[in-house]
């Protein structure tokens, strides 16, 4: 008899999508495949975007969700680097394993192209998975596949963080608190920003260097020359996008980087001038995650530091609309996790 798993899929609601639970036979793995038994899945801005279909990807019978934890319980033919009981996360995109980012990785990823963690069993490509260290719990390792990995590509590979250096860091979301956690742990100083003090001062707990409020100083990027000494910051994480650029522009040193992580303003063109990011001799890299060494070397830093990830809250599988809802408030500080 056929053991029948749980899932969650997408399916077509008017213009957008609805989150459907429904079942599946286990699949069973192939070639160079792992089967993995899901502990914990955590939520990305991205998965909204798929959602609501706000950028206009078919995702149709989609499994969602990149980002998750679990064991492994079974391995196919010619997979001799894993092993039933090894605990693991899948990488982002299964394809990417080291080296500079090719375009033929968008087939790959994880709860966009191809199905998503948000199972209780999935398959993953033998070589697109990371071993989980020790210390972190399931749902603290569900949190890092997308965000954790994203900051990390956008700090220390792309813009080669160095100590003393001053990092921008825009909202509290997922991105934005794994930038302040692993920036201060390298040394840097953090400002991050938020449109509630409550957050503000957890920010501060975690060792932010400055907070500001963005409701109560809409001028935010004059407040970050201040803090400077009319010097701008060495990084910028802009996970705003269009809304949030210009003022990301002027707040960026010479010399300086801004890393474009988000689209949480929307897919817009920009209405600024990008000239400051000539007159500034300012980089600016488009980051989409990292590949998988990039996640290994991610994870040997947090144990180094002993990093726990911060979870705001978790859900049941059974509560996955809600945990999607909660996620669409922006109320969270963090990361939001379904237990599975």
């Amino acid at each position: 008899m056929t053991d029948l798993d749980r899932i969650w899929q997408l399916q077509p609601e008017g213009q957008a999508y609805r989150l459907e639970q429904t079942t599946r036979p286990r699949p069973v793995p192939g070639a160079g495949e792992v089967l993995v038994r899901v502990h914990a899945v955590s939520l990305n801005y991205r998965d909204l975007i798929n959602l609501r279909n706000t950028a206009g990807r078919n995702v149709t019978g989609r499994i969602p969700a990149s980002d998750g934890a679990g064991v492994v319980v079974a391995c196919g033919p010619g997979v001799s680097n894993w092993t039933p009981g090894d605990r693991v996360c899948g990488s982002f995109f299964q394809t990417w394993e080291s080296g500079p980012f090719e375009v033929r990785h968008h087939q790959h990823d994880l709860g966009g192209t191809i199905d998503g963690m948000l199972a209780e069993h999935v398959l993953l490509s033998a070589t697109g998975m990371v071993r989980i260290p020790d210390y972190l719990s399931d749902a603290e390792a569900a949190t890092l596949p997308c965000a954790a990995v994203t900051a990390w590509q956008s700090l220390f590979v792309r813009g080669q963080l160095q100590r003393d250096a001053t990092v921008l860091a825009l909202g509290t979301g997922g991105v934005s608190v794994f930038v302040l956690q692993l920036a201060t742990a390298a040394g840097a100083r953090v400002i991050i920003t938020s449109s509630r003090d409550e957050k503000l001062v957890r920010a501060r707990e975690l060792g932010a260097w400055q907070t500001i409020n963005y409701s109560a100083t809409p001028d935010w990027e004059k407040e970050v020359w201040q803090m400077t000494g009319h010097q701008g910051v060495d990084h910028v994480m802009e996970v705003g996008g269009p809304g949030t650029l210009e003022k990301s522009l002027k707040s960026v040193s010479a010399s300086g980087q801004i890393a474009l992580i988000g689209v949480l303003t929307g897919f817009g063109a920009p209405s600024c001038s990008l000239f400051p990011l000539v007159a500034k001799n300012a980089r600016f890299d488009g980051i989409y995650v990292g590949s998988r060494t990039d996640f290994e070397h991610l994870m040997a830093f947090m144990t180094t530091h002993q990093i726990h990830p911060v979870i705001d809250r978790e859900f049941s599988f059974a509560e996955t609309p809600a945990a999607y809802e909660y996620l669409a408030s922006g109320d969270h500080f963090g990361k939001i996790v379904i237990r599975v």
